[in-house]
């Protein structure tokens, strides 16, 4: 069984502007002349943390991660203006060519898989290959899965605590109820419906109930940008098309990749990873026997380390 690597400080650290008020938190670590490497986090509105760098061998990798346009510490914190998928996908492109990167691995998970895959359709030529963990394909039967009748009847109990934050009147449209809530003015309304959001999440992102996974999602900081933002882009269905994911795979279909599914995984479903599998020649299906959603499961944790090993080796043999 793999385990993460050890804690790794950064070698260096960035603020980047970029268009409209926002400044994005960057930073680098492992082999100056490794693989380069770009940690994609989830949400929208998570961040990278320290353990954002410890699934790959910093002898071999140089690890690049950053906090997505108003969450993190990148600023405004929050911040809706100029914040879409096709200015995330942007920002992307700044940092590489910042860091002076020709091509790179892509790392990403739930929402960072959605990102990556969008980045390297876009840019195809840009990407060495994909390491993407709990799919997200940002279709309508997913948010529907999550926030209307999927999730909700492998959790009732979490399911009863998130719809009861929300007027009996309103309960027919929960993502607009919470919308109106998470934009509005009363910054206690504001800061309620953002807990309660992340919590639903939260209680149902791993197989096992973890307290400290919890804390995480309902620290005030953190719960308000992941709910601000989660609801910003999916009342626009991640401002792209329904099924584009699937319909531009043939762009980078022989690109490498690795797909890292939990079997139990409650808030991205495995027939995520099934489709985009069946789409994608070039990547490998690897299903976590015992994991939900969070990459920080033991299970899964394992499969992305194999995965980053396995991505090196592979683009060592090519080259």
């Amino acid at each position: 069984m793999q385990i993460l690597y050890p804690q790794l400080k950064p070698s260096k650290r960035h603020q980047v502007k970029v268009a409209g008020k926002h400044e994005l938190y960057v930073d680098e670590a492992g082999s100056v002349h490794g693989i380069p490497i770009l940690f994609v986090h989830g949400g929208p509105g998570g961040a990278c943390d320290a353990s954002s760098r410890r699934y790959y061998d910093p002898a071999v990798y140089r690890i690049i991660t950053f906090d997505q346009r108003g969450c993190g510490r990148s600023t405004p914190h929050g911040e809706f203006e100029n914040n879409t998928t096709q200015d995330l996908i942007s920002d992307i492109e700044v940092i590489r060519e910042l860091l002076g990167v020709d091509r790179w691995v892509l790392f990403g998970g739930s929402w960072g898989s959605t990102l990556s895959l969008l980045y390297a359709q876009a840019f195809p030529a840009r990407v060495l290959a994909l390491i993407l963990r709990g799919i997200f394909l940002c279709r309508q039967c997913d948010f529907d899965w999550l926030y209307k009748d999927g999730t909700r009847r492998v959790f009732p109990d979490y399911w009863e605590e998130f719809v009861n934050h929300i007027p009996e009147a309103e309960r027919d449209d929960l993502m607009k109820a919470y919308y109106e809530r998470l934009t509005g003015d009363d910054e206690l309304a504001r800061m309620g419906a953002a807990k309660h959001w992340s919590a639903w999440e939260g209680s149902c992102s791993k197989l096992r109930p973890s307290p400290e996974a919890l804390a995480s999602f309902t620290n005030p900081h953190n719960a308000l940008a992941l709910a601000r933002l989660e609801i910003h882009y999916f009342m626009s269905k991640g401002f792209i098309d329904e099924n584009h994911i699937l319909d531009n795979m043939h762009l980078i279909r022989d690109i490498p990749g690795r797909i890292v599914h939990g079997r139990y995984d409650m808030v991205c479903p495995l027939d995520n990873a099934l489709a985009l599998h069946n789409h994608w020649p070039a990547a490998e299906l690897h299903i976590v026997r015992e994991s939900g959603h969070s990459a920080s499961e033991p299970g899964t944790v394992d499969a992305l380390i194999r995965a980053t090993k396995d991505i090196a080796k592979k683009l060592e043999d090519l080259n």
